[in-house]
């Protein structure tokens, strides 16, 4: 699959998500899908300050973009 193509399938996966990060004050972006399929993301607003974030990246984040995106093998924020 090509890089273009599966930044829109995680894009796609990520949209259904956002509405939920939107009505805590975040949001999420993508900054960058490694050769060896990890998604670095940046959490925003209060995403990014939140004691619960991990567990937003990983029963969340990480769990909707591997179900939609099965090539991906993790998701990271940084």
């Amino acid at each position: 699959m090509q890089h273009t193509e599966l930044l829109e399938k995680v894009q796609q996966s990520l949209n259904s998500i956002r509405p939920h990060l939107q009505t805590d004050g975040g949001d999420i972006e993508v900054v960058d899908i490694t050769e060896d399929y990890v998604v670095k993301v940046k959490l925003l607003g209060a995403c990014g300050d939140c004691k619960m974030s991990f567990m937003t990246m990983k029963a969340g984040v990480e769990y909707s973009v591997k179900t939609a995106v099965p090539e991906i093998k993790a998701v990271e924020a940084v």
